[in-house]
């Protein structure tokens, strides 16, 4: 029986949810991350989540509703990964050089290679859904000013050309390692990635002095 469910007699008091949210959430994404979204099913979701139909509509809404809070939520977390990497890194030089090179250790384990799942989800639904089409748009524009403001910083430390355009460099950057991310999946190996990231860095980060 679903544990939301009202209680049925008149005036009584509806049932405090007896689940995490944000666990569920992260379940949810876990699934629509393995399996795409037309390819994941209603009744998948309450499988790994271990609710009913009634719980899931009642505290998300439909499936599109919940794939679309699972995107958001994926997005949040790489964003919240991405702006320590970028700051926190003394050298803002080496977190750029970082950033073309995390692929490559995501990307070859001993799991599935899902990629990036805003790449899949946008190559899945982009042409037919506005609101993922938009929500890859704004979160790639939000990468590229992290990325462009860690480029910046490595010009202030000299290790970088001044004259480069810090937005134009993210882009770039931004490009190659969604590039590499999708390279990872068709099971290149990690010395090879490791060596394809390793020629952009150098072709995308020269030193100051262009040695």
């Amino acid at each position: 029986m679903d544990r939301t469910v009202k209680n049925a007699y008149p005036g009584a008091m509806a049932r405090p949810r007896a689940f995490d949210e944000v666990q569920v959430l992260d379940t949810v994404r876990e699934q629509f991350w393995d399996t795409g979204y037309a390819a994941t099913s209603m009744e998948d979701l309450m499988r790994v989540t271990g609710l009913g139909k009634g719980s899931l509509y009642a505290a998300f809404g439909d499936k599109r509703q919940l794939f679309l809070r699972a995107l958001r939520s994926y997005t949040e977390d790489i964003h919240h990964q991405l702006r320590r990497a970028l700051t926190e890194t003394p050298r803002a030089v080496d977190a750029l050089r970082m950033l073309l090179e995390a692929p490559v250790g995501e990307g070859t384990g001993s799991g599935a290679r899902r990629g990036c799942m805003l790449a899949n989800s946008t190559s899945e639904l982009g042409n037919a859904d506005p609101d993922v089409l938009s929500h890859a748009h704004d979160t790639y524009e939000r990468s590229t000013t992290l990325i462009a403001d860690c480029v910046s910083r490595a010009q202030d430390q000299g290790d970088l050309p001044a004259h480069a355009d810090p937005v134009s460099l993210a882009r770039a950057l931004l490009a190659a390692q969604q590039g590499i991310v999708y390279m990872s999946r068709t099971g290149m190996d990690t010395a090879t990635l490791t060596a394809t990231a390793r020629s952009l860095a150098a072709q995308l980060l020269p030193t100051h002095s262009g040695s």
